[in-house]
């Protein structure tokens, strides 16, 4: 338990230190934001605000992730997995937001070259789950033996945790509020069944999401970009992967499950009568364009993002 505070506090202080030299770098370079012509007219404002924050929310995690797992003698062979998926959705991530930058607009990678790159990270951890745990997934107490369709649902759960996270992504300081409790569930979840490296690895996400909230809070210094935003989701999904908590993710990352359903709803709703349920997908921009802050319904997410984290924990102590 104490290198887990050791994790969270090391991680926290690493990513505020980070943060002012590379937004400063930011800054100078001009590497700012480009923002969609679809996007709620507020958001114009935010053009230019540097971008790729999460270049040291991941080398925080990472930095402090290795030392306190060395520290923890718990660098074992899930804890370099987690290590490196991460790192490979944040160079994914990286390789997005360069070509926005680099094209001067709001257009990265194609859909599906994104998809192909998550998917080909994501066998990373499942091919290692498959070693180790075989086709099981658990819920509490209880085990489903999935067989052969294992490694098409642990492709689903890291990929689409990294895609729901990036939707998230949208308005000042929402995926790093939101993401403090999912991933404080998740690390208590894998702490409580024996799953070390994945509890202090969490820990530290806790701590450089924190710092970074000192520079993406409303009005955000700096935005983390697909860089952060593709890698944590990645991340989150590993996590529950290789902490046993697959099926509770859809708990604990509630917020991020209906961000992805309002889009889902959105898109084939209108494909199939020509009219929309929301004013704007993902949901939040939703309730901006119902005139609420940002600050309120960051505010209003996280709430409901801890009430889904808490009832996870339960869950998985009365399963």
């Amino acid at each position: 338990m104490i290198m887990i505070a050791v994790a969270l506090l090391m991680s926290m202080v690493l990513c505020l230190l980070f943060g002012v030299p590379y937004i400063d770098f930011l800054r100078k370079k001009t590497i700012g934001q480009y923002i969609l012509d679809v996007a709620p007219e507020a958001h114009a404002k935010k053009a230019g605000t540097p971008t790729t924050g999460g270049v040291f929310i991941i080398a925080a995690i990472i930095i402090s992730s290795i030392i306190t797992l060395l520290m923890a003698q718990q660098m074992d062979n899930s804890a370099w997995i987690i290590i490196i998926t991460l790192l490979f959705m944040a160079l994914a991530g990286f390789q997005d937001d360069y070509l926005k930058i680099k094209g001067h607009e709001n257009k990265g990678l194609s859909p599906r070259g994104k998809l192909v790159r998550q998917i080909l990270i994501a066998l990373i951890p499942t091919i290692y789950a498959m070693q180790t745990y075989g086709t099981v997934i658990t819920l509490g107490s209880k085990s489903f033996d999935l067989g052969f369709l294992y490694p098409i649902f642990t492709v689903f759960v890291v990929t689409g945790a990294s895609n729901a996270y990036n939707l998230t992504d949208g308005l000042d300081g929402l995926a790093a509020a939101t993401g403090i409790p999912a991933f404080m569930a998740c690390g208590l979840i894998a702490f409580m069944d024996g799953h070390s490296a994945a509890a202090i690895v969490a820990a530290t996400v806790i701590g450089a999401l924190i710092g970074f909230l000192r520079y993406n809070k409303p009005k955000a210094q700096v935005f983390m970009g697909d860089t952060g935003s593709l890698a944590l989701g990645g991340l989150l999904g590993t996590l529950a992967v290789l902490g046993r908590c697959e099926l509770l993710l859809a708990v604990f990352g509630g917020v991020f499950v209906i961000e992805t359903l309002s889009v889902i709803l959105q898109v084939t709703c209108f494909k199939l009568t020509g009219k929309r349920i929301f004013k704007m997908s993902p949901i939040h921009h939703h309730f901006e364009l119902c005139n609420h802050s940002e600050i309120r319904i960051v505010k209003e997410f996280t709430l409901v993002s801890l009430i889904l984290s808490v009832t996870a924990v339960v869950l998985n102590i009365i399963l």
